[in-house]
């Protein structure tokens, strides 16, 4: 009798659309997921509103483990939408995700149409959480390939993937954290990004050594 597969629930990032995470949701299928593709407004909506529908997707799916995996603002909706959730199991995979806020879109906020251009999302972008104290287990990914325009509007550390630096993606009470050679954008097809997310979300640890 073959194990029915786990859940897992892609989230993408500010500006995309589901569409951007076809290739990590191909994979995952390949390792042996069942992947949602969760669909939101990221500017011109509440983040309230789309934390309140993952949480109803996720209690939707369950009682079994239904993992969550975040692009960017994406893993922060993801952290949010979690954190007082009693479902048992699954664990969180946050891609480039700057849970401690983001430099530049603290920068697009001093330049013209910035506030356009970031909508609903703004706060939390720019000022992130304070500390994960949650029930389940986060895995971060960041990048180190600096490839984008993120370092032109704001300060992002001497090491980042274009969009967000290195330190912007850690935070207190995090399980596991590990840098790759990725841009920001780039982690939505790279091969090694989608194997270490698979490893996480089975072993609760990355298979690198931790960064």
């Amino acid at each position: 009798m073959n194990a029915v597969p786990t859940d897992v629930i892609l989230l993408h990032g500010l500006w995309m659309k589901g569409f951007a995470m076809a290739m990590l949701n191909r994979r995952l299928r390949e390792e042996g997921f069942r992947v949602h593709q969760f669909e939101y407004m990221s500017v011109v909506a509440p983040p309230e509103q789309a934390i309140a529908r993952l949480r109803k997707r996720i209690r939707g799916l369950a009682p079994g483990p239904v993992h969550v995996v975040g692009h960017s603002l994406g893993g922060i909706l993801a952290l949010l939408a979690c954190r007082d959730l009693d479902e048992p199991g699954g664990r969180i995979v946050c891609l480039g995700s700057p849970l401690n806020g983001s430099g530049a879109a603290r920068g697009l906020t001093h330049h013209w149409g910035g506030d356009v251009l970031l909508g609903r999302s703004r706060e939390l972008l720019a000022h992130g959480l304070d500390h994960w104290d949650g029930p389940r287990e986060v895995g971060m990914i960041a990048g180190r390939q600096q490839v984008g325009l993120g370092s032109l509007v704001g300060d992002v550390g001497d090491q980042h993937d274009g969009s967000v630096g290195v330190e912007e993606t850690r935070l207190p009470g995090l399980t596991a954290h590990c840098i790759l050679e990725t841009s920001h954008t780039g982690m939505l097809i790279s091969a090694d990004v989608a194997r270490q997310t698979a490893f996480f979300l089975r072993e609760g640890r990355f298979d690198t050594p931790l960064v």
